[in-house]
Formats: C-alpha cells, structure tokens, sequence
C-alpha cells in the first residue's frame, strides 16, 4: 500500500480566463493521485484547459484538513510541507505554514477570505517557509480559480523571542546569522517585510496593490508564569488559552523539541468536538495532559529502527521527536479517540511502507491509528 489519498472529484475545468482587478495570475489546482516513493504523486497539467479545480470547501461544522505532511526541509518531489487547517464553521484555522502549504491551501477548496487565524508551533524553517505567501501572493490580486483572496487581516499566533542560543551540538563553534539571531514571531514577519520591500513597493505604485502588513494581526503567545526559558524549554505545565472566540477555544502548552525554544502543542476546542496537534515534540507528558480525551490526536512521528545512525545523532533526533513506536502508547494515555500521523519522516527508508507505519502506531493504542497523507480530509462533525 503506498500513501496517497483521494482529495477531489473535479467538476469544473478551468480554461483561460482575464486578469482580475487589472492584474492577477491563475492558480492552478491540481489533485493527487498514484503511487511513488510510497506517496502520492502530483500529476500536472499540460495547459491551461487541462487544469481542473476542486469545488469550493463551504460550511463544514468541523473538519481538518492534511495539507502537508513531510517532517523536515528536504524538497521532496512527491511531498508537501507540514501545514494543517482546522475547518470550523467554514472559518479556517492554520496549524504552521509549511513549504508549499499556501498552494495546497487552495488546492483543496479552501477559500482564502476564510482564513481567520494562523498558528506558529515554532519558528523552525519547515513550519514557516510558505507564511509570507498566504500574504503576499494571497492578498495581492484575487486568484483565477474562485476570485478569491485574503479580505481582511488574519491573526497569526506565535512564539515570542527565543532569548538566546544554545551551543553548537557536539561542541565546538556556528557561525551565528541575523542581526538579531533569536527573533520573535513579530520580528520574523517585520524581516520578511523589508526582505520583499522592493516588490511590495513596486507594486504599491504601479499596481494599487494592498499594503501586506495590514494583513496580518501578529500576537506573540505569552507563556504562563512558569520557571522556563531557552535553556530549561518546556516543564510541566497546566495547558494555558491562547484564544478563543465564538466558535473555538484554542490551549496550548510548550513541547520539548531538541534545543528549540518556544515550541508549542495545541489544542482547539469547539461544540463538536475537538483536535489536538503536538507540534515537533519528543515524548512529553505536556502533550498527554493538552490532549486529555481528545477526539483526534495528530501527531508527530520518526522511524529510526535499524537506522545504522551515529549514537550523538541518534541521542540528537529521539531528544527532538517520537518514535513512531512509542506514539500510540502516547495516544493512550492520553485518552484520544483516534491518532493520527502528520510530520512523518522515516530515517531508515527512502519511503513509508503505510501498512508498516499504521501497525507500529497502532502498538499500545486502543483506537484508530492511521498514517496521515497530502490533501486528507478528515471530518469530525
């Protein structure tokens, strides 16, 4: 069984259409379908009357959407970066921003003006590297596909500064980069602003375009009053709100993930139930307290069984993330009702063997277990 999923029945073709709003490009919807390296694999159109696009994602009660489920950097050819969408009430609410994520945003039908808020686990480059596209690509002109683009300003909840840096693994010296090596999530988005100052500017003159940085509502998550910071990470902690509104409650605690810092697990809470996320994290007791009886846990998973991996580097991952062994036993403690992976990376092998992956989940664990996949559709009410 390869990993791969169904995502859309297409019934509307898209042919060439005008520019909109007097400049505008075609986004491009295209599905998954087939098998390769044990993922499934993009098939590309050859024109635009060859594109098709997914009907519109309308008022879901409650559903979660896999948008990406590659754990770490590497561009893969058949894979997408970690990005999933909480679909309440037909408002979205992100979890991380991975690569490509903007682009299987739309992909799967959601709508960019229903994009109410945006949440950072942390600042690490796989789970931010396509968050300045949602604004600027998606809030510029409306897209081809549905005349749709961000309309009002999305609130983005993220880590604060780091504080400082922990010291090279292995010992010896790393070249530091940035002015400020340890930003925050408000500096991380003013960077990008004056890295794309130019184009921004450009457009702002010869476009009309929108000032980007009014689309974005940036809150940096406070963490409660415990004893923690760069060097302690992530201790024991009661899961503390980081928002709520009238359709959802969203808690959150800190996860130990490696040397990172602040790195979060979160959990939305709504009258249909509820989805927890773990963020990057290694086996942590935070986690199972966050997801007390949750109604689907989604989380995080690595393969090192009969890697021939260095015992430093070996020690360094299992600080820094679960085995994929060990996660329905996580699953069980804490009382979720069903798991489910995303973030899967395996060590040992160029590809992941589902059916392997879906027995070692499911090992200590009395619910459903399954090994997430691009573009999965997962209702919950």
């Amino acid at each position: 069984m390869c990993l791969t999923s169904k995502v859309f029945d297409p019934s509307n073709k898209l042919t060439r259409r005008g520019l909109l709003a007097g400049a505008g490009s075609l986004a491009a919807a295209v599905g998954l379908s087939g098998c390769s390296s044990g993922t499934g694999s993009a098939t590309l159109p050859q024109t635009f009357d060859d594109v098709t696009v997914p009907p519109a994602i309308g008022e879901e009660r409650f559903e979660i959407i896999l948008l990406g489920t590659q754990g770490g950097p590497p561009i893969e050819p058949n894979r997408t970066g970690i990005s999933t969408a909480v679909v309440i009430e037909g408002q979205v609410y992100l979890v991380d921003c991975g690569r490509a994520s903007a682009s299987q945003y739309v992909r799967s039908g959601l709508q960019q003006r229903n994009l109410n808020s945006i949440f950072l686990t942390h600042l690490h480059a796989d789970h931010v590297s396509d968050f300045y596209d949602f604004f600027l690509a998606g809030g510029t002109v409306p897209n081809s596909a549905y005349g749709d683009w961000i309309e009002n300003p999305v609130h983005v909840h993220g880590p604060g500064p780091a504080g400082g840096l922990p010291p090279k693994f292995g010992g010896g010296e790393a070249t530091t980069v940035g002015t400020d090596p340890t930003p925050g999530t408000i500096k991380f988005a003013d960077r990008l602003h004056d890295a794309f100052a130019y184009s921004t500017n450009m457009f702002l003159r010869d476009s009309g375009i929108r000032d980007v940085r009014t689309l974005m509502d940036i809150t940096e998550i406070g963490i409660p009053e415990v004893d923690v910071n760069y060097t302690t990470r992530a201790p024991s902690m009661t899961p503390f709100t980081v928002m709520e509104d009238d359709r959802v409650r969203v808690t959150a605690v800190l996860v130990p993930h490696g040397p990172v810092f602040p790195s979060f697990a979160f959990r939305f809470d709504t009258d249909y139930g509820s989805v927890t996320f773990s963020g990057d994290t290694a086996y942590s007791e935070n986690v199972i307290r966050l997801a007390n009886r949750t109604d689907l846990l989604v989380h995080e998973a690595i393969n090192l069984q009969g890697a021939d991996l260095p015992e430093a580097f070996r020690s360094h991952m299992l600080e820094s993330h679960v085995e994929v062994q060990r996660v329905g036993s996580v699953a069980e403690q804490a009382g979720a009702r069903r798991l489910v992976l995303s973030h899967v990376a395996d060590i040992t092998n160029e590809s992941i063997d589902v059916d392997v992956w879906n027995g070692w989940a499911q090992e200590g664990y009395g619910g459903d277990a399954t090994v997430g996949s691009d573009l999965q559709r997962i209702q919950l009410a």
